[in-house]
């Protein structure tokens, strides 16, 4: 399947992987590539620029493939060092990189230097046209369904998606409840040029994940995840578990009063606690309704062959025997 989002990052297949944190190692990417994918290591799960490195230098010894970094860039007293990453990703050679979280215009100049191409991550149309404004090679449009943060203004996919083709020139792939051949082609068919998979891939047999965690999304339905962080502007999908129901009772009893102090044991140091040693109600970790559609564990291959075997018989056979000639 050719579309614009396959050219310009130049990979068999529109379909990404999400940059999700202590899950986006070099296992996982080079398995997406390898399958004719786009596999995206997370950078700020590395603690250091000179860590980032190396899992640059372990997914490129996986796969002969394109893959790209994932930078997401937070509003923090104490930052990360963007600029040892920046020279990290340069360095190892990536060619494609998914920016999120802050705008990034001050680094796409020197990722453009370097033969970079961009991808923003966003939840509105309003902040992807900002993006497409800096210089962003493409965009990720994420809706209200995905897990992680999906912005204040909860619009989902069967609207975000249309309005975005109807405003962006640069090419843009769909983000949140994505996980089959028919999402693929109910994106491709409201604009997208391709789409972004998170959840689906954490269920996968390559996903250096817990067990339990694989688990827990198979048996979630699409009822099980919550909005967490709302009072505080900072919108989070999560699955549900007693940490989160914790959080969420913090926030009904404090009100406006609450902090981001009132819920560091909730949020705090989670993800390597889920991810790596499968404690399922230590906290807040993103999760999409999606899991309501994931009932397997398959390889990353058997997914991505699955996915695209399913769009072509869609569009081929069914779409196309609805017209009447």
């Amino acid at each position: 399947m050719k579309t614009r989002i396959t050219e310009l990052f130049g990979i068999e297949h529109p379909i990404i992987q999400g940059g999700m944190h202590f899950v986006g190692f070099a296992e996982l990417a080079a398995a997406v590539s390898n399958a004719g994918g786009l596999g995206i290591v997370t950078a700020l799960t590395q603690p250091t620029a000179q860590a980032l490195a190396d899992e640059i230098a372990r997914c490129r010894s996986m796969t002969d493939k394109p893959f790209g970094v994932n930078l997401t860039f937070l509003p923090a007293r104490n930052p990360p060092d963007y600029p040892g990453y920046i020279r990290a990703i340069i360095d190892g050679g990536v060619r494609i990189v998914e920016t999120a979280g802050n705008n990034p215009q001050q680094w796409i100049g020197h990722l453009h230097e370097a033969g970079i191409k961009v991808i923003h991550k966003c939840t509105s149309v309003r902040h992807a046209l900002k993006a497409q404004s800096i210089g962003c090679d493409a965009i990720s449009v994420d809706g209200f369904e995905c897990g992680g943060h999906p912005g204040e203004d909860d619009v989902p996919n069967f609207i975000l998606l249309p309005r975005a083709a109807d405003e962006l020139k640069i090419p843009f792939v769909a983000s949140g409840g994505m996980a089959d051949g028919r999402s693929l082609v109910a994106a491709l068919a409201l604009g997208a040029e391709g789409m972004n998979m998170g959840t689906r891939f954490i269920a996968t047999q390559e996903a250096p994940v817990h067990e339990n965690v694989k688990r827990a999304i198979v048996e979630a339905t699409e009822l099980d995840t919550r909005l967490v962080m709302r009072p505080l502007r900072n919108t989070e999908r999560v699955l549900d578990n007693a940490g989160v129901r914790r959080l969420l009772e913090k926030e009904q009893r404090l009100g406006a009063d609450i902090t981001f102090a009132d819920i560091v044991d909730e949020v705090g140091g989670v993800y390597p606690r889920v991810m790596k040693d499968g404690d399922m109600d230590a906290g807040a970790w993103s999760c999409g309704m999606v899991a309501g559609l994931i009932d397997d564990v398959p390889t990353v291959k058997a997914l991505i062959d699955r996915i695209m075997q399913e769009a072509e018989t869609i569009i081929a056979k069914r779409l196309s025997g609805l017209l009447t000639r």
